[in-house]
């Protein structure tokens, strides 16, 4: 497990020396983009869960995934 988080890190980082520019501010999120929800649902800034980076691992049931931040600003979530 630790050798895929060092996998990550080093992903993460990559991928941010290669960025075309920075991040869009999570500050500028589109107020629509709650009320594609239904009610009650939690809504999470990539960002956030990246942490200003371009990458971060989500864990469920003992597998670990990949979340990206694309070049495009678009997600990938890989296993």
């Amino acid at each position: 497990m630790s050798d895929l988080r060092g996998i990550l890190n080093l992903w993460d980082a990559a991928m941010c020396s290669h960025l075309n520019g920075p991040l869009q501010d999570p500050s500028e999120t589109p107020a629509s983009a709650a009320g594609a929800l239904p009610s009650g649902v939690p809504l999470h800034e990539a960002l956030a869960l990246t942490k200003g980076g371009g990458l971060a691992g989500i864990e469920l049931n003992g597998q670990v995934y990949a979340l990206r931040i694309t070049r495009q600003g678009r997600l990938l979530l890989t296993k």
